[in-house]
């Protein structure tokens, strides 16, 4: 159990998505980053899908009101547990009494807070994630604020503190490299309107580094950059969008569907982010550059190999420290 001591609007219970209600109108949700995300659930023995806080606005401070087992995942926060450091990508156990303080991060954009048990409210819909807009799921369907109580579903076999402090891994940054550049390389496949573009359009859109600009959020994250276009405009019919989708509006800026994209939309779709690369894309800041890498389908399928022999290490790595 958890007070919040400290937040700022937009951080909110998260879980993996929402899936299955998109017939309704309902878009996925869920967190942004689902690799930190799993990591955090997975380190502390919980379900994968249970639900945690992901903070993209900071400091993020919280008192906790009960002996509990919590994991830091994501962006590089500098938190710290009184006056003690936490380091990123790291589980341990925090007295009743104590504070946990999470500060703008170093590196990344959003951070995962998990709590052993998973953080109980409602499943709407098959899911506990927040849908702001539509103002339903997690915590009263909004985000957190000063002096919200969170609970825990039955944690009974996770109270028991951590040994030796706590355990950490690797970031998936280190472990899943993707440059060392300020660049942040973004692999896609080509998508349904993308022979609509002529070649210089479609060379443009490999060859400009894209800037996500600040108006982005979880819907998606609106690119600039030299703007694409076609030859003559183009009606379509709405389609269902996913999260990776790109979409080309009349400004020729690109944008980029996430967790919390409209379940359809009709603008020319260019390209879609393959999975592997979309909890990169969760951590991208506003204000940093992307650059599109075209993939095969082969190719996109086996990115997901790495990231997933990445979460299965870690599982190991967690269920023997807990069985000693």
């Amino acid at each position: 159990m958890i007070e919040v001591l400290s937040t700022l609007p937009l951080n909110t219970v998260q879980d993996l998505g929402r899936f299955g209600a998109r017939h309704y109108g309902v878009s996925t949700s869920g967190v942004m980053d689902p690799v930190a995300f799993t990591v955090g659930n997975v380190l502390l023995g919980n379900p994968d899908n249970a639900a945690a806080i992901e903070v993209q606005t900071f400091p993020f401070v919280v008192r906790f009101l009960a002996d509990t087992n919590f994991a830091v995942t994501g962006a590089d926060t500098a938190a710290t547990l009184d006056d003690h450091d936490v380091p990123p990508w790291w589980s341990a156990t925090a007295k009743r009494g104590q504070t946990l303080a999470l500060r703008p991060p170093a590196s990344g954009a959003r951070a995962y807070l998990a709590l052993a048990g998973g953080i109980d409210v409602p499943v709407i819909l098959g899911s506990r994630s927040t849908h702001l807009r539509s103002e339903f799921g997690g915590f009263g369907g909004r985000y957190l604020q000063q002096g919200d109580v969170l609970r825990t579903l039955d944690g009974e076999g996770h109270a028991a503190p951590w040994k030796s402090g706590g355990l950490g891994v690797v970031p998936p940054s280190f472990a899943l490299p993707a440059t060392n550049g300020r660049v942040l390389p973004v692999r896609v496949l080509k998508a349904g309107e993308y022979d609509l573009f002529s070649a210089e359009m479609q060379e443009r859109f490999w060859a400009t580094e894209w800037k996500i600009t600040h108006h982005s959020d979880r819907g998606g994250y609106r690119l600039s950059g030299q703007p694409l276009k076609l030859a003559a405009p183009v009606e379509l019919r709405s389609y269902g969008l996913v999260a990776g989708i790109v979409q080309v509006p009349p400004s020729g800026e690109p944008i980029i569907q996430l967790s919390d994209a409209n379940t359809a939309g009709g603008y020319p779709k260019i390209a879609a982010v393959i999975e592997a690369d979309l909890w990169r894309l969760g951590q991208a800041r506003l204000g940093s550059f992307i650059q599109f890498e075209e993939a095969t389908y082969e190719a996109a399928v086996e990115a997901m190999t790495p990231v997933t022999d990445y979460v299965a290490r870690i599982r190991r790595t967690a269920d023997l420290y807990r069985s000693l």
